[in-house]
């Protein structure tokens, strides 16, 4: 039985149709990031890391990040990871862009990454 006790906080088309529990953000990564960290702040946790393993994915104008179901108290470990994510993407794009031209990629990218995160977490959930 697969268990739904997460969110996906994600501003990828392709996401949003092929998921439920999805959390829409309209806007870009940052944004995506921004809506995480105020759900955090909030009492959600991060069940995936806000940034992608590779310093390429920064560069991609999607991220789908996981969540649990909203707790009963606030984590200051999640919050410092998601406030210093943030940091650490405002930084890193201070003079880059997203790539819009290979947007197509990086959703598909996304989308197997969420997959990844999704089964590992049904796996260690059991």
């Amino acid at each position: 039985m697969k268990r739904k006790d997460y969110q996906i906080i994600t501003n990828n088309p392709l996401v949003k149709e092929n998921y439920d529990r999805v959390i829409f953000v309209d806007g870009g990564f940052q944004d995506v990031l921004i809506k995480t960290r105020d759900l955090v702040h909030s009492g959600y946790k991060l069940i995936s890391h806000p940034l992608g393993a590779s310093i390429r994915m920064f560069f991609s104008p999607y991220r789908s990040i996981l969540i649990t179901d909203k707790a009963d108290k606030l984590d200051m470990e999640h919050v410092e990871i998601i406030e210093n994510s943030i940091v650490s993407y405002k930084k890193q794009m201070d003079h880059r862009k997203p790539d819009e031209a290979n947007s197509k990629d990086y959703a598909c990218i996304d989308g197997e990454l969420l997959k990844s995160a999704l089964e590992e977490h049904e796996r260690l959930s059991i």
